[in-house]
């Protein structure tokens, strides 16, 4: 293999900063140049991010590294345009950006940069010319893998309807009473009905993929009373049997690293830790329902950013992904 590149890390004290360093302290092709934090400058990363004692003795930094290979952005959503309004980096600089700041085709080109929608189940080869990525949302993600394959054959005549429920980490670190543990313990509801943001893109794809496609998508988002994963039921009426819905999903998904179609039920504990989507195929009377599983903080964020970025530099695509879940 060639020279590591090095690979910065902004908002370094967030969850998806630390599911970052998890992944690339061990890719074997990365040297992680700095860890940007203004309110942590000077301190171990390991201050902040506990669980990797032993494991690194990186310190944060308040400068930047303009000259990074690779900047992946972990900051809040809004503020990595205004970063980069005020922070300017090499034009060599590959930039991943994990807000929703550059995911919707209004936005794509930011100044002087463009970026790509980085889900590679979707565009591969476009991810793999791309300069600038803006990674998907958690939630876009683990819906999109469940309807993608019905999308890409012209199959969705009908009104989408979605149910999913995510874990506490996907609110993000800052406190608000509904993150709290005497609040979230114990506890589940509905939030931003119909409303969320990633639904955005979610029709996004589906009017990319399905180029008549004028049925609405029903989003029903739930907060969970656990720290970590996505558990999405999407489901629609149809006139394919059983089996050849299977048949669809399967040819789709027959060669991807990271997406696997399973004839058993999926529990959310098979994927947790991972970057892989689980994805489930039923149907009732008329009914097809998909589900689908992923962690909201690898395969929803850090661990397809990674995955991202190895396929823009030609590598393998689960090159430091190997990660396995525990089972119990």
């Amino acid at each position: 293999m060639t020279n590591k590149i090095n690979v910065s890390i902004v908002g370094g004290a967030g969850y998806t900063a630390g599911e970052l360093l998890r992944i690339l302290i061990h890719h074997p092709m990365v040297n992680i140049s700095s860890v940007y934090s203004t309110s942590n400058a000077g301190n171990p990363v390991t201050k902040v991010h506990d669980d990797l004692f032993g494991e690194t003795d990186i310190v944060f930094s308040d400068k930047i590294d303009e000259n990074a290979d690779v900047v992946f952005l972990c900051l809040g959503h809004g503020k990595s345009a205004e970063f980069l309004q005020n922070n300017k980096y090499s034009v060599n600089t590959k930039i991943i950006d994990l807000s929703n700041d550059f995911r919707l085709n209004a936005n794509h080109i930011f100044e002087d940069r463009t970026f790509v929608y980085g889900l590679p189940e979707l565009d591969r080869e476009g991810i793999k010319k791309a300069k600038n990525i803006a990674n998907p949302g958690c939630f876009a993600t683990a819906i999109q893998l469940a309807v993608l394959p019905l999308a890409a054959t012209n199959k969705i005549k009908n009104d989408l309807h979605i149910n999913a429920v995510t874990g506490s980490t996907g609110a993000g670190q800052s406190l608000s009473a509904s993150t709290h543990f005497s609040w979230r313990n114990n506890n589940v509801s509905f939030y931003k009905e119909f409303t969320h943001q990633h639904e955005g893109e979610i029709y996004q794809t589906l009017n990319q993929l399905e180029k008549d496609f004028n049925n609405k998508v029903y989003f029903l988002p739930m907060r969970g009373d656990f720290a970590r994963g996505i558990l999405a039921g999407v489901y629609l009426k149809t006139d394919l049997t059983e089996e050849e819905a299977k048949n669809i999903f399967k040819e789709y998904y027959k060669n991807e690293p990271f997406t696997f179609v399973l004839d058993e039920p999926i529990a959310l504990k098979q994927v947790v830790n991972t970057n892989k989507c689980f994805l489930h195929v039923q149907k009732q009377d008329d009914v097809l329902l998909i589900t689908s599983i992923i962690d909201n903080l690898t395969k929803g964020a850090s661990g397809q950013a990674v995955e991202n970025m190895n396929l823009m530099f030609g590598w393998e695509e689960n090159l430091g992904l190997n990660l396995k879940t525990v089972a119990f």
